[in-house]
């Protein structure tokens, strides 16, 4: 529930120099994130966040919140980079934006 928490510990625990895959949906017509903490059932929750586990979707400024942790973030999207083969063998969708957050070796 509390993602920002758990981007700053992944942050924490991140060597100097790493690189973190932080790859959740991104809904790239989103501008700001959909959250409402009073949507508790199962089936509003598939309703509005498109699974019943999900408590939010993500939007555009889903970056903003990794570099808030403390990383360097770079938005990429893989399915214009590699074989439409690898695209299909690692589930990605076309326009799948990726953040590649690096933890900078003064942090």
């Amino acid at each position: 529930a509390d993602d920002r928490s758990a981007m700053s510990e992944i942050y924490r625990v991140l060597k100097k120099d790493g690189i973190g895959i932080l790859q959740v949906p991104i809904d790239n017509d989103l501008e700001k994130t959909y959250e409402d903490t009073t949507i508790v059932s199962k089936k509003d929750r598939t309703k509005h966040f498109g699974q019943y586990d999900h408590v939010r979707e993500y939007g555009l400024d889903f970056k903003d919140r990794v570099e808030q942790a403390g990383f360097e973030v770079e938005m990429i999207n893989y399915s214009t980079k590699i074989s439409q083969d690898l695209v299909i063998k690692y589930g990605l969708m076309k326009d799948d934006l990726i953040p590649i957050g690096k933890k900078l070796p003064s942090n």
